[in-house]
Order: C-alpha cells, then structure tokens, then sequence
C-alpha cells in the first residue's frame, strides 16, 4: 500500500510557524493531485490521556512521510511545536503497501479504483485535562481516531473523557496499545499475564465506546476487535507496532489457512495443541493460548537474546524475522541494538498506516452521517446535500476550527476543513461571525482570502486551492473569530462555538483577560500544569459520630438501627436510580397505591434530579410517604396528574426541613506507585480531601487513588502532590 502522508499538523496555542525548506518523501504538487482522490482520504486525530505516548506514537507516522529521520522516531516529538511542550512532553496543540492490504477495504466509498496511495491528514490532539475544548476543536474537523492507551496504566480518566467526546462527535476510534517495552523491561510480565492486561484494556474501551453509542446509529459498529486488525500493539519509543494483520500474513503459508480465518484464531479462546497440530476452545495441559505461542513467544524471544547479550542466538534470529543489520548497527547492544531489530522487523508507521487506511472512515463516507452534527441550517437544502455528498462542484462550505498564530505578531491562520465545494486563493468568502443569526446581516462579513496554505508541523506550505474533503489554513479571515455552520448564497467559513476559548477549561490564576476594540481576547501569561481532575459539583463530608472501626467483622460497627421491614419498603435510590437519597413507603392500608408507584418514582428522580434551592442534585435527603389520598376515577391518577404533583410535595417538605447549598467537590483521581500512596493521603487530609477509593490496577505496581477534593482547596493542589 503506497502511501502519500500529509502531516496535517494543528497548531492549537501561542506558536509560530515560519516557511522553512524540508526534505520529504513527496511535493506540494503530488499533495494537490491527492487531494481530489476524496475516497482516499483520511482525516483522524490521535486522543489519549496525558503521557500514554501520542507525540512519540505520531513521530512514526512523521517519518514514514520522511519529515524527520525514522531513527529519531520516538523523540523528536515533531508535533510539540512549543519548547515548553519538549520539555513536559504535554502537547498543547494540534498537528498530519501492497495489493493484499487492499482486499480489506471493502467499501466503495473507502478508496479509488487502481488507486493504491493514502492522503492522510493527522492531528496531534493534547491529552492533558486542562485542555479538553482543543480535543473538541481537533475531532471536529476529523473522521476517524487513534486511541492511544498506555498498556501498564491502562485506560485512565482522561482516555474516557476524550473518547466520550470522539463518540460524540461521530468520530470512528482505532485502538493502539502503546509501551509494550515497559511491560517486557520494567515489569517483566509473563506472555499470559501481557495478553490478559491487553484483554482488559480493550475491553474497558469497548464499555466507554458501548456506553456513549449506538449500535444501530448511522456509524454502525465502532467497537474495536483485535481480530478484526482495528487493534494495534507496539512501542512507540522504540518505533516498533504491529496488528494481528501482520501475524496472520506471516503464517497464512504456514498453516495453509486464509488471513482473516488466522486473524480470528490468533486472539481470544483459542489454543493450538503443537503435537496434535489442533485447535481448540479450552486450555489443555500441552495446548498454548495462540497469541502468546504465535506472537508474544517471538517478541519475548528477541528480547531476551538482545537484553541478555546472548549474540548467537540473536544471528540465528535475525534470518527467521527477515532481518538484516547495517554494518553500523553491528557494533550496538542493549536497548539501542532492540529498537533497531524491532524497527526494522516490525515498523510501527506500517502497522499504524494499514490500520488507519483500512478501519478509518474516508470524508465521503464520514460525512453522509455527519453532517447533521455539524451543520445548523435545514438538512435539504444545497449546502447540506452538497456537504453529506464531499461534493468539490457544491457551494464552498469551510468549518474553522482553529485560529493559529503565526509569526507576524497579532496576525492568525485560520486553521479547517472544506466540507464541500472548493477554497482557492483570491476567493471572496463569506464569514459568519459568532453572533450572526441566519436570515440577519449582524456580524456577517465577505473577505477575500489572501492564501491557502497546508500545514506541515511546524512548517507551512502555500497552496493554490484545497477541494472538499481536506485540511487547510486560511491567510486574511483572521480579524473574525470563528463560530459555526450557516447557510447563505455565497462561499462560507465556519467554526465551533469559540470552542479554544472556552474559559472553564483554563486555571483562573494562569490567565489574565484583556478588552480590545475587536473583542474579548484570553492571554496565556503561564501554563498550570494540572493532575487528573474532572469537575462535579458533590458535597463536604460531616461529621456525625466519632469512633474507631477496627475490622468489618465486629457487629456493633454495622449497626445503624436500620429496620429490616423498613429496609424492604424503599422504592428506589436517586437520582438516576443509584444516587444518595431514597423514598420510602411508610403508609398502611392506601387504595391504588401500587398505580401510581411509578408516577411517584418519576416525580422523585426528577425533584432529586433539580433540587429546589439551585436545581442541583439533592444528596442525603429520606422521604417517608405516610398518607395518601387519591380519586376515586382512575382518569385523575394519571402520570400527568402524579408526577408534578409529587414533585411539589417533596419540594415543600424540603424546604419545611431547612435545606442549605453543600460546598462543591472535585472528583479527583491520582494515579502513583505504592510508595506515593501515603504522601498522597497526607496532602488530601490538609486540603480537607476525602478518599473514597483505593484500588491496585490489575497486573502494574500502580495504584489509583480516588477522592472528593473541595473546590476551595484545588488551587495549587498538582504542585502540592509533587
């Protein structure tokens, strides 16, 4: 699968781009004529929590297009365009074979007839929580994701958050379990216990992407399946992947089976039994679970010669894996010898490619289901039909997502993808500001675009004209903030909602606002670096009885004078079912009281849900029904009668009880070595943090550490646990 690589790299904060010369594997022109193949595009962002390796990951799709030497792979970390972001490795902003692969790609609209070559546009998406809304702005202009997961700390907070955006947004997730050297080096973990970590991330994946989609919605499937090769594993700091794909092809010949038969026996339940040569669905004392016997036992094979300096068992390995070393790498050993060997037997740019080629949507299928997330006006009229078909003939239909500085102080690129139609430069377009309102001249403008540029990391390249389907920056439309999709007669640009300015998402003390003649700007005076906290308004804990609890086992520590016959009479927990209030039926002898059960229960969920002081969720509050009288005509004891009915009477009796407003909490969740665990206790204690839960992660030294941190006392809560 030949393969055109376009970095199409978003440049999301305060950096500046500068037009510098760099050698790569292709010219703007061979970018230009791939433009027009629309079928073989991909659009797609790679999301992660914070440190799981997305900069290093991306490097080796980089230098597969020749834009940094493969033996840098892994620590340039070309998409940090920030000094500060090398430093932290926390990126802030944005940034872009062979016949047999081809019969994967079954859809029509997923690739060109005779057409082998890829277009890939890759934005570098920042992991770090403070930065959330810059994951929204990167996903919406992409089709697809790489979802990159840390194999020893698993999927953590910040993983669900940006895949529950992606899902959102109708993006369509692969699965790349990265660090896999760390697991062989560090932890030494068997092939079993690795195979088992891997089955649990994937399976915590497909319960965030079950929870927050729809099987029967228009993307259709979107869980991720190792067998299915939309699962890649490697390292990323050593430049080494692979897919199940690649195995299966490797021993296709060998076991006189078909590739996607293969690819099915080589994950899951599966044994092979080497003396009877046969398969099957249980372990047996001779029989080896397939994927460790046929792709782990290699891997850990080569480790252990190269690690253990065991030279001739590494000559002997080298023709079996098709390995050839440079006259130069002969000399190497160690860690250094290993990322030349996996490289070189298993490139990560490859694996990551066929995956993204292969399982990835193409624009002019993405957007037959996603133009109605995106576009606001009526969904029958020219500019939507042009936007669901990728038409390049349509009106021009342009989503800004981003405004990048550049290196002219105060001047921006507009930063977007063409949805339909064509941008050229020279061309008028029409600019919806972020308080125009359809039909309305208000804060609508037309401006003719001084230039095209594609944008190429931390390089920018000038272009005549990008069509539907593709990635670009806009020179002369920055003096208007970007907003969103409207409809009009002539060329449009449009936006999110002013998505990086969202102010939530920036530390209060790290900002500083300034008002200009043209707007409402926010400066970045110093970035905050923040632990893993995800906001919810919950509550302060009280005191109510002291006492030591020794062990779960002594019996006066369980008594809480709860009646066993009480105990039966609750009808539900709120709201939603399992929160911190109940409702309990205390009355004797009530007619038709079972009728209306369910209108009350809903009126509780609901009064539970929006409390009466500020609408928020209410939290320790008991409800005893005692008497009620209802109509005789069950025409009057409906749910349209019940339910605000209850609503009102639990207010009421709220409000007789003296309610007050509970202080707001974070929900926080640390992640450290066991060692940590009690300096992590000590500075929760004197912030007046409270821990709910503490668990080890499965098969890692690591624990999770879970607690409710006033919001009071979060302020220079990261630089304290440091």
């Amino acid at each position: 699968m030949s393969l055109v690589l376009c970095v199409s790299v978003v440049l999301f904060g305060g950096t500046f781009l500068t037009f510098l010369p760099f050698q790569v594997n292709f010219t703007v022109d061979e970018i230009r004529n791939m433009m027009d193949k629309k079928r073989n595009i991909r659009n797609m962002s790679v999301i992660a929590h914070v440190d799981h390796g997305k900069s290093t990951l991306t490097d080796s799709l980089v230098s597969k297009a020749g834009i940094i030497a493969g033996a840098k792979a892994g620590e340039t970390r070309f998409t940090d365009t920030r000094k500060d972001e090398q430093e932290r490795c926390i990126t802030i902003k944005s940034t872009l074979n062979q016949d047999k692969d081809l019969v994967f790609i079954t859809n029509a609209d997923q690739r060109e007839k005779d057409l082998k070559g890829f277009l890939i546009n890759l934005i570098d998406s920042p992991g770090h929580v403070d930065f959330s809304s810059e994951v929204t702005a990167a996903l919406r202009v992409t089709d697809g994701a790489l979802v990159v997961v840390d194999c020893v700390s698993g999927v953590c907070v910040q993983t669900e958050t940006v895949l529950r955006q992606a899902i959102a947004e109708r993006i369509k997730p692969v699965l790349f379990m990265n660090k896999m050297d760390r697991a062989l080096l560090e932890l030494q973990l068997g092939a079993e216990e690795l195979y088992q970590t891997f089955q649990r991330i994937v399976e915590n994946v497909n319960v965030i992407i079950a929870t927050y989609s729809d099987d029967s919605g228009p993307m259709g499937e979107v869980r991720v399946d190792p067998s299915k090769g939309s699962v890649g594993f490697g390292s990323g700091l050593h430049g080494w992947a692979f897919t199940l794909k690649q195995f299966a092809e490797m021993y296709a010949d060998k076991f006189k089976i078909d590739v996607v038969k293969l690819m099915n026996r080589l994950w899951g339940e599966n044994f092979f039994n080497p003396k009877t040569k046969k398969w099957s669905k249980q372990k047996e004392d001779d029989n080896k679970r397939s994927f460790c016997m046929y792709i782990l036992d290699p891997i850990y094979k080569v480790f252990d010669a190269i690690m253990n300096y065991k030279k001739e068992e590494i000559e002997a390995l080298l023709p079996k894996i098709g390995v050839t070393l440079k006259h130069d790498d002969k000399d190497k050993d160690g860690k250094s010898l290993l990322k030349v060997i996996m490289r070189s037997w298993l490139p990560a740019g490859e694996a990551l490619l066929q995956m993204i080629a292969i399982h990835l949507p193409s624009p002019v299928v993405a957007q037959k289901y996603r133009m109605e997330m995106l576009y606001e006006g009526p969904h029958d009229d020219e500019a939507a039909i042009a936007v669901k078909n990728c038409d390049p003939e349509g009106p021009l239909m342009m989503y800004v997502s981003k405004m990048v500085p550049t290196s002219d102080k105060g001047r921006f690129y507009a930063f977007g993808r063409v949805f339909s139609g064509k941008v050229a430069t020279g061309q008028k377009a029409r600019i919806m500001g972020p308080n125009y309102i359809p039909g309305k001249k208000e804060d609508l403008y037309e401006k003719a675009i001084q230039r095209t540029i594609l944008m190429m990391g931390r390089y920018v390249e000038a272009i005549e004209d990008v069509p539907c389907g593709n990635i670009c920056g806009l020179v002369g439309v920055d003096q208007f903030p970007p907003t969103r999709m409207a409809t009009g007669q002539k060329a449009r640009i449009m936006g999110p909602n002013y998505i990086p300015g969202k102010k939530e998402d920036l530390y209060e003390k790290a900002i500083q606002r300034t008002i200009l003649m043209m707007g409402r700007y926010v400066e970045a005076i110093e970035d905050v670096p923040c632990g893993n906290i995800c906001g919810l308004v919950g509550v302060d804990q009280f005191l109510v009885k002291t006492g030591t609890i020794s062990t779960f086992k002594d019996a006066h520590n369980m008594k809480y004078d709860y009646d066993v016959s009480e105990a039966r009479k609750i009808w539900c927990f709120g709201p939603d079912g399992t929160g911190p209030n109940i409702i309990l039926d205390c009355t004797k002898g009530v007619q038709y009281l079972n009728e209306i059960k369910d209108s009350v229960v809903a009126g509780f969920q609901w009064a539970t849900k929006e409390g009466v002081l500020a609408e928020e969720n209410m939290r320790a509050v008991r409800f005893n029904i005692y008497d009620v009288t209802l109509h005789a005509d069950a025409i009057h004891r409906g749910g349209g009668q019940i339910i605000p009915t209850t609503r009102r009477v639990l207010y009421a009796s709220v409000i007789t009880a003296q309610p007050r407003l509970m202080e707001p909490v974070y929900l926080c969740e640390i992640q450290c070595p066991e060692v940590a665990v009690g300096g992590i206790y000590g500075v929760l204690n004197r912030r007046r943090g409270h821990v709910f839960e503490e668990c080890q992660v499965a098969g890692t030294p690591m624990f999770v550490v879970k607690a409710y941190l006033p919001v009071n006392e979060s302020f220079g809560f990261t630089a304290d646990l440091r």
